[in-house]
Order: C-alpha cells, then structure tokens, then sequence
C-alpha cells in the first residue's frame, strides 16, 4: 500500500488544528474541533466540507450519453444540461460497485463524481466499458479540488464570497439565484471559471464548487471569511457521517456494497429499465438483466431505519435480534449497518438490513450491543427533514 494522498487543502487543515485520518487512499480531517459542533453548525448555519478527494472522471464524445447509459443504471441521456442526476454502477449480477452523481455540463460532455475509494475501479469499468462507443474518458480529480458548503445559510455564504461571481457569459444566462436542486452552474473566482453544484449529502441545502487546484487555498480562505459571521465552521468526516445518516443517505461500504444490489438498499428507483435507443430498442446495460430478474424475487432482506428506545447506541455490523422478555439477545434476523446517536433528534437511531417479516414500519426489535439486548423500532427514513420554508 502506499502513502496516503493529500488533498490541496492539507496544510490549511492541519493549521486548522484539525485531526486527520486515512480514509479511501487519503488523510482526510476527521474533525477541527468537536463532531458534535461541526454536526450543529451544519444544521443550524453551514459547515465547510473539503471533498477533493472523490473521483472525478469527464465522459466526452458524441456517443457520451448513449454510452453512460449503457455503463450505469441510471437514464443518463434524459439528464437536461447543467442538470445532475445520482445513479449507480452496477456489475452483470446487478451488485453495486459504487454510487455516484452524473453532472451534464454540456453537449456531450458529462462528468462522474465517484467515492475515493472506489475511483480508480470506476475508471477501469468504464474503460472496459467505453468499447464500441465514440467516447473520450479523462481522469481529471488531481487537477480540482472540491470544496462543499452545507447548510441553510449555504447560499447566503456563497453570495457574501469575495470573488466568487456570476458571469452570464459562461452560466447562459442563469442566475445563482434560479440554480435549482440537482442542478449546476458556470462561475467564476477571482476571474478564473469554476463549476458550482447544488445537491447535497446531509439533509441541508448545499453546494459544491470545483475550482482549479492552484485556486483552492483562496477558495477555502475566501468562503471561510464570508462565512464564520454567519456561523460557518469547518467540517471533518465525523460530522459528514452523522449528517448523512440522519439523512438516511447511504454510504458505499455500509449499506452498499458487491453483496447489495439497489432494490436491497431501497433505492430500486434509480435502475432504469425503460432505457431506450434512438430506435426505440431497449438499452442493454450492465446488470440489466439481472436488475429486471431482482425487481421480480422476493427480498431477502430489507434495509429499513432503526429508532433507539434507550440509550445506547448501535453501531454497524451489531446483530438486530427478535425483542423478546429479558435482556439476552436472540437469534439474528438482521445487521446494522451505521449507527450512532442523532445529536439533532436526541436518541440513537441505525440503519439496519433485516428480515422481511421483521421490516414493517413500528416493529420492536433489539440491538445486540455486547451482549445486551438495546430496543429498537423500526422507522421510516430519513429520520430527520430539514424545515421548509
């Protein structure tokens, strides 16, 4: 194995005082200061999120679109331009080798946001794939970085950045005001272009900016500035994970994963076997048959939330065991997968893959935690939305 990658924002955040952590090939900041901090902040104000290290793969070519169309679940060719849409990409047995965000940046041009650890076996899947098609792939993460600000005042902290502005000329005329949700948008820092994204990984309101990698310090110091008047902070993987499982948003890894094809995880909405070709033929994607066969069977397990009725939280790879008189756990009929407990709600709360007699919304179950048997419910996800305006 080899030495962990930095991100170009490393030294602001060891100067930060951050904790650092190996986490997918990378030393990444755990947290600056407290997770249960970092974790309000972004729901209350924003946090500021270093996310350069997931990959980033550019598709071009005039069979772009026919091509991820092929190579994902997903129905990559009716994404409108400057949209996003989250997919997957799947193996011929329809298990998940990773999630992913497609951006359509323009005619023919798309690019692939993958998670770190799995960027260099999405690269050669889509190589391997890419055979037959009029496609150019191009592995362009080391040349950005990838800066997240996340929460309700994100869009405010954007529009107080110094340098960061609008230019009609390279957004086609959108505002920054009209970008909407799943959507991105040209603009520019201190005159240079960069892409600015609003979708979002923790329940919030957010953005992601890629910004060349040279221009990352002052992109970083810059949002910073705008921001901690307005309660900003900056927020490690800690707090990422606890947002994004009170979210109820998957992680690669936990709830996905090549034992896990999508209909297990609850998101069987993101495999479109309707695809069709210009002829109106049906696509003939990756996993496709194997998809459409697991959209017909009967589950063997069911990934559902879990609420905590004590104290103690669950944490993944813990049995979920029938409820029963005593404290002794019972026989397994389930694995968590993450858990901890929710600072916003105020209880511990999982995901878990359980049975399907034991997977309807108010059943009682437990938790094994060492040996004692901790209640759960079963819930409904995502166990926490943020208020509408």
């Amino acid at each position: 194995m080899g030495e962990d990658r930095k991100t170009p924002l490393h030294d602001e955040h060891v100067a930060l005082g951050a904790s650092m952590t190996p986490f997918g090939g990378w030393l990444m900041p755990l947290r600056y200061t407290s997770d249960l901090a970092e974790h309000r902040a972004v729901r209350d104000a924003a946090g500021l999120f270093d996310l350069s290290h997931m990959g980033n793969i550019n598709v071009t070519g005039a069979d772009a679109a026919a091509f991820l169309d092929h190579a994902l679940v997903g129905y990559i060719s009716k994404v409108r331009e400057m949209g996003a849409r989250y997919s997957m990409i799947c193996a011929e047995d329809g298990s998940v080798l990773d999630d992913l965000i497609v951006y359509r940046i323009g005619a023919g041009e798309y690019s692939v946001i993958a998670n770190a650890a799995n960027a260099e076996l999405v690269l050669a899947q889509l190589q391997e794939r890419a055979a037959g098609f009029d496609v150019v792939l191009e592995d362009v993460q080391a040349d950005h970085a990838l800066l997240a600000v996340q929460g309700p005042r994100a869009a405010e902290i954007l529009r107080a950045t110094a340098g960061l502005a609008e230019d009609a000329e390279i957004s086609g005329g959108t505002a920054f005001a009209d970008l909407k949700y799943y959507a991105c948008l040209r603009m520019r820092f201190e005159g240079e272009p960069v892409l600015v994204g609003r979708t979002g990984y923790t329940g919030e309101d957010g953005f992601e900016i890629w910004v060349a990698a040279g221009q990352a310090v002052a992109l970083w110091r810059a949002l910073l500035a705008a921001g901690e008047p307005l309660g900003l902070v900056p927020a490690g993987l800690s707090a990422r994970d606890s947002l994004r499982l009170e979210a109820g948003m998957p992680l690669y890894g936990h709830e996905l994963d090549t034992t896990t094809t999508p209909f297990e995880a609850g998101m069987g909405r993101v495999v479109r076997l309707d695809k069709v070709s210009d002829d109106g033929t049906p696509v003939p994607f990756v996993g496709r048959d194997a998809l459409a066969a697991r959209k017909q069977s009967a589950p063997a397990r069911v990934l559902v939330g879990l609420r905590g009725e004590g104290r103690r939280p669950a944490r993944a790879d813990y049995d979920v065991v029938r409820r029963g008189p005593g404290t002794e756990p019972g026989t397994a009929v389930g694995r968590v997968t993450s858990g901890a407990p929710s600072p916003t709600l105020g209880y511990p709360i999982a995901m878990a893959y359980v049975t399907p007699e034991v997977s309807a919304e108010g059943t009682e179950l437990a938790v094994d935690v060492r040996g004692r048997a901790e209640p759960f419910v079963v819930v409904p996800m995502p166990f926490y939305r943020r208020p509408q305006n």
